[in-house]
């Protein structure tokens, strides 16, 4: 078996949250911490976990409408650490980083709203900056994090839970990262074309 690493901390920000219960209980159960944003974060502590706000983290609020929310070096730094490299190492202690072992965050559902005859700027504000750009940071880091980038891979999360708790080995780390690239892909798409007038 190639390299299992242990999750320790979890970032869970997703806009559907059914179906998560299961997730979060099992991880909790593992002893894994959380961090989270608004409604999620209230999710989270409805089931009964104790999840740390990201605003605390980063000492700012969610600000601009909810357009920012997680888009702050405590943040990504935390996801884009390499756990090997020592520089990255004395970075994150430096500035006081704490290590984000795994991501679970769905994005807006611009395809959705687009459907439902909304106007444009209904369809422009579901466009996801945040989301997107973690789904892409843990993707990128696939040796040292998880993703989970959409509600279709909670499946393959719990088996993952089922089968050896809250650790995961390379191999499965890539293979989620490689789908998570394939969210974002076709997200994005569904944004040009809807600026493309198809």
């Amino acid at each position: 078996m190639s390299e299992t690493k242990k999750i320790k901390t979890a970032l869970v920000s997703v806009y559907h949250k059914d179906g998560l219960d299961e997730i979060i209980r099992m991880l909790a159960e593992d002893g894994v911490e959380f961090l989270s944003t608004g409604g999620t974060r209230h999710f989270i502590e409805d089931l009964g976990y104790k999840c740390h706000a990201v605003e605390d983290l980063t000492g700012y609020p969610s600000i601009l409408g909810g357009r920012v929310k997680t888009l702050h070096p405590k943040v990504f730094g935390g996801i884009l650490c390499r756990r090997a490299l020592e520089e990255d190492q004395n970075q994150v202690k430096q500035y006081e980083i704490p290590e984000i072992d795994l991501v679970i965050v769905d994005l807006y559902p611009f395809e959705d709203t687009v459907a439902s005859g909304a106007g444009e700027q209904d369809i422009i504000e579901k466009i996801d900056i945040g989301g997107i750009s973690l789904i892409r940071a843990a993707a990128k880091n696939f040796n040292d994090v998880v993703i989970v980038a959409s509600k279709a891979q909670y499946g393959t999360l719990l088996d993952i839970l089922k089968e050896r708790g809250a650790a995961t080995t390379r191999e499965e780390r890539r293979r989620l990262a490689c789908e998570a690239f394939g969210v974002s892909s076709s997200y994005d798409t569904a944004i040009h074309n809807w600026f493309a007038g198809k």
